[in-house]
């Protein structure tokens, strides 16, 4: 705004200046063509002062520009503002007529600034409790997840040398209720033949019972219960042989099968997971 009325008031000075010189050499050709000995006319030099004074009163109001001696307002070569910045002085005229000035921390506006910071600082903090809220719900498990994630199984329905499968977090679970020759022919197993060696005690909380899971640690096949050369699983993808305890001892196989977590809640309550 103030250069754009920096440049209209320097176009009406140059118009001003051009109209200026031409009324002077119309004078001195008036005094010449009619007589020599008369003195000029004084009516140019009382039109250019009362034009000055007339625009300096208008650019008061619009410009930033440091009043300095030699330099008026609006007729220089550089934009007031940057007049400004060049020459710093504190004699700088505002435009009180359109804008309402306040003097720095007035206590009338104090409650309010004081109001609007706290109210939008309580927003932010209130947005910014809501998103993290929101993240960690959705990094937690749903229900059905949490659901999925335990299991309880009656052992009371399953006889003697029978393996049960189950289904749990979308795997199978073998549950196999072992007879004391099975117990046995486990424990009587070479270690030092064992691809994965571990020993039988390891991999059972009680010797009755054996919980794995039914996933062959190969390619991922579901083996066959009650099958094999040894007794306990047989995998007919590629050949697997797993012995009673789920160990491996045949094929391409190259680790036994896992055993999850699980616990006996009663003497016929299992808990996996």
């Amino acid at each position: 705004m103030l250069r754009v009325a920096g440049r209209r008031l320097f176009s009406l000075s140059q118009r001003s200046s051009t109209a200026t010189s031409l009324a002077v050499s119309r004078d001195h050709t008036f005094s010449d063509g009619g007589n020599s000995s008369s003195s000029p006319r004084s009516a140019p030099s009382s039109d250019l002062s009362h034009f000055n004074s007339y625009h300096r009163s208008l650019i008061r109001g619009f410009s930033s520009q440091v009043l300095t001696q030699g330099n008026e307002v609006g007729f220089g070569s550089e934009p007031a503002t940057v007049e400004a910045v060049k020459t710093p002085n504190s004699k700088i005229v505002y435009d009180d007529h359109n804008h309402e000035r306040y003097p720095p921390g007035d206590p009338s506006k104090r409650a309010f600034a004081y109001f609007v910071l706290s109210g939008g600082r309580f927003v932010y903090a209130s947005v910014l409790r809501l998103l993290v809220l929101k993240l960690i719900v959705s990094m937690s498990a749903s229900k059905d997840v949490l659901a999925l994630a335990s299991l309880e199984v009656d052992l009371g329905s399953i006889e003697p040398g029978t393996t049960v499968t189950v289904k749990w977090r979308g795997k199978p679970v073998f549950i196999r209720r072992r007879t004391e020759d099975d117990i046995k022919l486990a424990n009587s197993v070479d270690l030092g033949s064992l691809r994965d060696p571990q020993e039988d005690s390891v991999r059972v909380k009680n010797p009755e019972w054996l919980v794995v899971v039914g996933v062959c640690t190969h390619l991922g096949c579901i083996p066959l219960p009650n099958a094999g050369d040894y007794g306990g699983w047989f995998c007919p993808c590629h050949g697997s042989h797993y012995d009673i305890s789920g160990r491996i001892r045949k094929g391409p196989a190259p680790y036994n099968l896992e055993v999850p977590t699980y616990s006996f809640l009663e003497e016929n309550k299992l808990l996996i997971g």
